[in-house]
């Protein structure tokens, strides 16, 4: 018999930045095997109506529990938006875990002004996801400042982290009024974190006020860790694990990004879904 607790866990994104959460689980947990699956052929999610980015989903949650997973992690801030419960449905027992709820419950926890900004794909922030549950989570009024920034996401595939062209798209972003006041700001996109320090030098710069940068990657590994424990599935295995990488669709371009938010390079495999 299986002991469930060595079993992989499920990775899912659009396309590349969903590897910024799997850094972040192997820095919190070497010991867990993940199974990334990232589908290429079909991105960006941010442009695709809700009935797509659901059935793209539903597809993707059947190949990872094909591959026998304990839990599933939607590393994309797009189809946790609008597919979180397909995917659940899909996944009967196994339990899933999105990256909006982690970051909103961090963020929640650190404001002290009650005014937090997300920034993210025209998918996530038509959704108002952010804005519905942080509502919801936090005990007293909370203002929420929401902003599409569809540019950052082909500008860091492009390794544009930190030339001209992408410190004016990042100023001309955060220079709207609707963030001056906040004091905490989500990155509401898994590509984000890699240009964390950037975001976090233009509100050192420009805003006098301070303001916390929440990663989205790092709240959602020790969140994932967390639910695990609960459940009694964490791998207590002292041996760091080796995981699967899984593309839609493949390019050398995609393999040198990959190496960006992973910080090595690994093998891929194409599977057409």
């Amino acid at each position: 018999m299986i002991d469930s607790k060595s079993l992989p866990i499920g990775v899912f994104d659009s396309g590349l930045g969903g590897l910024t959460i799997v850094k972040a689980i192997q820095k919190l947990m070497p010991q867990e095997k993940l199974i990334y699956f990232g589908d290429t052929a079909h991105l960006p999610y941010g442009d695709k109506s809700p009935e797509t980015i659901r059935q793209y989903a539903k597809e993707i949650t059947h190949f990872l529990l094909s591959h026998s997973v304990k839990a599933i992690v939607i590393a994309c801030n797009s189809a946790s938006a609008v597919a979180l419960d397909t995917v659940k449905a899909e996944a009967k027992e196994v339990p899933v875990f999105d990256v909006v709820r982690p970051a909103s419950l961090y963020a929640s926890s650190i404001t002290q002004n009650r005014h937090i900004g997300v920034i993210g794909t025209r998918a996530t922030i038509a959704s108002g996801i952010y804005k519905r549950l942080l509502t919801a989570i936090s005990e007293e009024p909370v203002f929420v400042a929401e902003k599409a920034t569809p540019l950052l996401v082909p500008m860091i595939e492009e390794g544009w982290l930190q030339n001209q062209i992408s410190l004016e798209i990042i100023h001309e972003y955060l220079s709207d009024n609707v963030l001056k006041n906040i004091d905490t700001l989500i990155l509401g996109c898994t590509h984000y974190p890699l240009i964390k320090n950037q975001i976090q030098d233009f509100f050192s710069t420009f805003q006098s006020n301070p303001v916390t940068v929440v990663d989205s990657s790092m709240t959602v590994a020790a969140y994932l860790q967390k639910g695990l424990d609960n459940a009694n599935l964490l791998n207590s295995s002292p041996t760091p694990a080796q995981s699967l990488y899984f593309f839609s669709d493949f390019s050398q371009n995609f393999e040198d990004s990959a190496k960006l938010f992973l910080g090595k390079k690994v093998t891929f495999e194409r599977v057409e879904l």
